[in-house]
């Protein structure tokens, strides 16, 4: 049996450092400045480094689901925050029921998708 994994961080991308920062700042993460070009962003349970680094394709294509356990509270809270009002860039789509469960999107300032979802209890 392999040792246990402690958390996966991924690298996420941004067109406008400053921006993406601010923007993952208002949306709840906790930020810590690892350097200039690099910081780590977390929330309970989860978090990803941000660079300052920007290669189109990359970003365009970079996904992440965040797992809730009440997609629809935490939606409304995301709400809340007017985020899209805040960065030029940053899109909401409302929650969506599908067959395993629940999500809604958002797209960061840079074009990177955020999936916020909850499973279907017992998947």
């Amino acid at each position: 049996m392999p040792t246990p994994a402690l958390s996966i961080r991924p690298f996420v991308g941004a067109r406008d450092f400053a921006v993406s920062r601010r923007f993952y700042r208002a949306f709840g993460f906790t930020e810590t400045i690892v350097s200039p070009a690099l910081s780590y962003f977390a929330l309970p349970g989860a978090g990803f480094y941000l660079q300052d680094a920007y290669v189109q394709d990359w970003v365009d294509n970079t996904m992440l689901f965040l797992e809730v356990a009440d997609v629809e509270q935490f939606w409304a809270e995301l709400t809340a925050l007017d985020l899209p009002g805040q960065c030029e860039g940053v899109r909401l789509v409302p929650i969506r029921q599908e067959a395993w469960g629940k999500e809604g999107f958002v797209h960061d300032p840079s074009g990177v998708l955020w999936h916020i979802g909850e499973f279907n209890k017992g998947q």
